[in-house]
């Protein structure tokens, strides 16, 4: 089966999502499950996420095979939406990951991400996101565990 990335007007996007609420959404043994559960199921809106970010979600979840399943089964019906951004923007995340040594790849693609749906709030459990900074030092909106 091929995937098919649909081109997404910047201003249909409301929600960006990381690794961690995806795995906490499905793994109920995760720490940030009865957040992401809570959080994702409020919104019930589709959530934009990088490849980057959805391999990083399999690694994690690969021991849970309905878990992962369930994650292979939300791209299928688009309720999560694949960006292809590190195939497209690699010049720019590489310039996030020397800005930022502590960055790995998936969030680098993420912050990108943010760039080009400026309007839309990432879902993340990780506080690393708050001192990451969009171009022109813009900060990225968050919904984030306090």
């Amino acid at each position: 089966m091929s995937v098919t990335f649909l081109p997404v007007k910047a201003s249909g996007i409301d929600y960006l999502v990381d690794a961690g609420p995806l795995i906490g959404l499905l793994d109920r043994s995760d720490q940030w499950h009865g957040w992401s559960r809570e959080t994702l199921t409020i919104l019930d809106e589709r959530l934009a996420t990088t490849e980057t970010a959805v391999a990083e979600a399999c690694h994690r979840l690969k021991r849970l095979r309905p878990a992962l399943g369930e994650l292979i089964k939300m791209i299928e019906e688009q309720r999560v939406l694949l960006v292809p951004v590190l195939a497209e923007q690699s010049a720019r995340v590489g310039e996030l990951l020397a800005k930022y040594p502590e960055m790995d790849a998936g969030d680098a693609t993420l912050v990108v991400l943010s760039e080009l749906y400026p309007r839309a709030k990432l879902i993340t459990v990780d506080d690393d996101f708050r001192r990451y900074r969009r171009s022109r030092n813009q900060v990225i909106p968050l919904v984030i565990p306090e």
